[in-house]
């Protein structure tokens, strides 16, 4: 079984998400939810008294509870959620529930009230100081979600783990990133990832700092590391971005790219290639057969900001697509 909390936080800032409301955020202000970084202690003190990473709302001094709404950057089905009480200690919310809603286009934080909401954790305690962590059972695609805690209090950071359930609308539009989290490309195997997570490398955008990459440990035998990804859906890559932005005394020497068939045959996607520092190297690939993975191996070690792989999806990748989509409607 597949480790919830090892999945993608499709809630993630710089995934796109974004806290669209709440009802309070009197101590600390409702976006820091979402940061990618973990929380930090704080020791200063505002007009409005100690300042904290987190979202915070005022003492309640009448019966209800607090809320707020997340729009995930990449919608999908939920696995785990982690509700992150770091230093909050004697103001954190002693319960919490999360509820979902599936609600296409773009609409204002006014209409998300009448939302088909539906649970994903119910009321459950929470402890202070602690990323409290909490396995959701497979649901329905969402694209918010409502963290309520009662009843007010802190908490640091809200997680969303899961996997992307794209729309195969936007995917049969165009050339597209098939690689990309955002799309459903996701992680599924990797040797090493000592300094910098894999999921890095499907991530929206430029990378910004070579800590927003994947990076090994430095190896001392002879051989190398890899990563693997499986594809939103099976398709054909005709362009590959293998960027090594920042990554100056510690770039790979080389890399090669294998794609895996959906019977498990191999296919060359690019041979052992040398590469450059601190380079987006832009590779057009040959003609090829459909894949529904790709094996990035690197030489003999080190990092890389990210691995965008173009193209379109095949006949199967477009039928596959479509049957999640269904599955996954609420």
């Amino acid at each position: 079984m597949t480790d919830p909390f090892g999945l993608p936080d499709l809630a993630r800032r710089d995934l796109g998400g974004a806290v669209v409301a709440a009802n309070d955020e009197f101590f600390a202000a409702k976006e820091n939810l979402i940061v990618p970084g973990p929380p930090q202690a704080r020791v200063e003190f505002g007009h409005r008294g100690k300042e904290y990473d987190g979202w915070e709302t005022r003492r309640r001094r009448e019966p209800g509870s607090d809320w707020a709404v997340v729009r995930l950057g990449v919608p999908g089905v939920v696995a785990g959620v982690v509700v992150d009480t770091a230093f909050f200690l004697g103001n954190f919310p002693p319960q919490a529930s999360v509820e979902g809603a599936a609600i296409e286009g773009y609409p204002p934080a006014a209409a998300l009230a009448h939302a088909d909401w539906f649970p994903l954790l119910p009321l459950s305690g929470l402890t202070g100081g602690t990323a409290n962590a909490f396995v959701v059972p497979p649901g329905p695609r969402v694209t918010h979600v409502r963290l309520t805690i009662h009843p007010d209090g802190g908490v640091a950071r809200l997680r969303v783990h899961g996997t992307a359930v794209p729309d195969p609308e936007i995917l049969e539009a165009g050339p597209l990133d098939l690689a990309a989290l955002e799309n459903g490309g996701l992680v599924t195997a990797v040797s090493n990832a000592f300094y910098g997570t894999p999921y890095q490398l499907l991530g929206r955008g430029d990378a910004r700092s070579m800590g927003e990459g994947w990076e090994t440990a430095r190896r001392r035998d002879d051989g190398n590391d890899w990563v693997e990804v499986a594809l939103a859906c099976e398709g054909h890559v005709t362009l590959a971005e293998l960027d090594t932005s920042y990554f100056l005394g510690n770039a790979p020497g080389a890399a090669s790219l294998t794609g895996l068939a959906a019977d498990g045959s191999e296919v060359p996607l690019l041979p052992r290639t040398p590469l450059q520092p601190d380079t987006r190297h832009r590779f057009v690939l040959p003609e090829h057969g459909a894949v529904a993975r790709v094996r990035l191996d690197v030489f003999p070690d080190g990092g890389m900001a990210r691995l965008r792989l173009w193209g379109r999806p095949s006949d199967a990748g477009r039928a596959a697509l479509r049957r999640r989509w269904e599955e996954t409607a609420g």
